[in-house]
């Protein structure tokens, strides 16, 4: 496949790496919708994570012990339909989420110059890509979305894929600061420049479960095994 098809555009495990993080983006901002059952370990717990020049990519340690479900990530409750999606990627082809009903779609929210969070959340998805297989990565479709409406324009973009192999494995829009806004808006996603570093953005940092359906179903933090997605894939392409 090319970089030029619309569907299938243009985006190994490890640890988070050390550093020192940023200002943690204020937590009231992120997903407030959405109760997470956290269920690798038989916990629950409400997933806030950040990005950006770093910050928190952990769990809360005030979790409620749960039975583990189906999902290896985190189950959210209720399931409620994805918000809307709708913009450009950086070759500048139309992206609409609805376009992707069927599918299992993992969405998640990065830009180019990050130093941690955004490189890793990228690894891992290609490593789950790698592990789900040929036909089985056929029927999940990953989309990224910019947090950062000043740096990640399409060079830099198609820059960043390339340096992390996923070239015409990922979509990843873009858009102005208002088209972008919107989107931040209605997926309740944080998204602000570090007071103290302006080069660096504070923002959300999960990847969001998509089922064929329509319906978010399931959230993973920042440093997610990739083996949980891709064991968790099949079951969300199919309901």
């Amino acid at each position: 496949m090319t970089s030029e098809d619309p569907d299938q555009e243009t985006q190994p495990s490890a640890a988070a790496p050390p550093h020192k993080p940023a200002r943690s983006f204020d937590r009231r901002l992120i997903l407030p919708l959405l109760v997470i059952l956290v269920v690798a370990g038989g916990a629950a717990a409400v997933i806030a994570s950040t990005g950006g020049g770093g910050g928190s990519s952990g769990l809360p340690a005030n979790v409620h012990t749960v039975r583990a479900q189906d999902f290896r990530g985190a189950t959210a409750s209720p399931r409620a339909p994805a918000p809307a999606l709708a913009l450009e990627n950086y070759l500048g082809q139309p992206v609409n989420i609805d376009r992707y009903r069927g599918k299992a779609v993992l969405v998640t929210f990065l830009y180019t110059d990050c130093p941690d969070v955004c490189p890793l959340i990228t690894a891992n998805l290609r490593v789950a890509q790698n592990l789900m297989g040929k036909a089985e990565s056929s029927k999940v479709q990953i989309i990224a979305v910019s947090v950062d409406p000043r740096g990640d324009k399409p060079k830099a973009v198609g820059a960043f894929l390339k340096a992390h192999g996923m070239t015409g494995r990922m979509q990843y829009l873009i858009g102005s600061a208002q088209q972008l806004g919107r989107v931040w808006s209605a997926w309740n996603v944080g998204s602000e420049r570090d007071a103290q570093r302006p080069e660096l953005v504070n923002h959300s940092g999960l990847v969001y479960g998509i089922s064929a359906s329509g319906k978010i179903s399931t959230l993973y933090p920042s440093n997610f095994k990739p083996s949980d997605i891709a064991h968790d894939a099949p079951l969300l392409s199919s309901s």
